[in-house]
């Protein structure tokens, strides 16, 4: 749904869940950060077009469930919501800025909700 609604190709994507350790070692290592994400993405190709985009999706089990219950989602709905961020991520999308996370966030729903409409058939 992503990638045809963002016009890429996803050639290979590595999904890898850690703790939380592991993801602010990730944080740290890559990033200079301290402290727990949800998730950390790392894109591979070096394409300047979305043609066949891999990466690798670093996420953060014990902090998604927690995000599940804080904003009262199942956790099903969370872990996807945090793959679409994730495959955003990739295609260049970031969430720096107010503006840039309402961007996101209008994009998660957006493809949160075709995924729901289409498997709930």
């Amino acid at each position: 749904m992503v990638a045809d609604g963002e016009d890429a190709s996803f050639h290979f994507i590595e999904l890898v869940y850690v703790n939380e350790e592991g993801i602010v070692e990730i944080n740290k290592k890559h990033l200079g950060r301290d402290y727990v994400t949800d998730i950390i993405t790392f894109r591979y190709d070096e394409g300047e077009t979305y043609s066949e985009v891999e990466g690798t999706l670093f996420c953060c089990a014990p902090r998604i469930k927690e995000q599940a219950l804080e904003f009262k989602e199942s956790e099903f709905s969370e872990f996807c919501r945090i793959l679409i961020h994730g495959l955003l991520h990739l295609l260049d999308y970031n969430d720096q800025s107010d503006e840039e996370k309402k961007k996101m966030r209008a994009l998660e729903n957006h493809y949160l909700d075709k995924y729901k409409t289409v498997h709930a058939k």
